[in-house]
């Protein structure tokens, strides 16, 4: 490497290394930062069913809304919420999700949680499936989520949620009908 490669690289390495002491330095002191904690990929009790994703954010200083959740290893991702209606539990999809300004927002069983269809069997083997969480406020956050294969999820919930017995409304009884017709060839 010639002495002018050698400068520019240097050059390059100390202001990549003064632009990330400076990101680091404008949080110190400021207020939590939004974070997922937590959280596990539950696989369906047999490979046509969707697994589901249960996990928490952690609000920052300002309220966001999680958007879009997306996995390279899944070949769809909805968020979705449980509600009752009529006196039955059913499911509806959601376009987005409140994160308050230093508050929780909660997926987790019989609530908000992710609907995620074709795991990878790779990310099965391994044991965890890489998600990006992305914000009104154009964060995006990787997070590794452990996966637990139906049995162990039931034996540790004593009952799982049969999500493939439920209504999952218009818009994803669309989208799952030619699935469930193939089935029943």
């Amino acid at each position: 490497m010639n002495r002018f490669a050698r400068r520019l690289f240097l050059g390059a390495t100390l202001a990549a290394t003064a632009l990330t002491l400076a990101g680091c330095e404008e949080n110190l002191g400021k207020g939590p930062v939004l974070h997922i904690s937590g959280g596990e990929v539950r696989m369906g009790a047999t490979p046509d069913r969707p697994a589901v994703g249960y996990f928490t954010v952690k609000g920052g200083d300002a309220p966001v809304d999680l958007v879009a959740v997306s996995a390279d290893l899944a070949q769809r991702i909805e968020m979705h919420e449980s509600v009752k209606e009529g006196g039955m539990m059913t499911m509806k999809p959601i376009e987005r999700a409140a994160v308050p300004a230093r508050g929780r927002l909660e997926f987790k069983q019989g609530g908000k949680h992710l609907m995620i269809w074709g795991v990878n069997p790779a990310a099965v083997r391994e044991g965890k499936l890489s998600l990006v969480f992305m914000f009104t406020n154009n964060d995006r956050i990787v997070v590794d989520l452990p996966i637990k294969n139906a049995s162990t999820a039931a034996a540790a919930d004593g009952a799982a949620m049969d999500h493939g017995a439920m209504d999952h409304g218009a818009e994803a009884a669309g989208k799952a009908a030619p699935a469930a017709d193939a089935a029943k060839k």
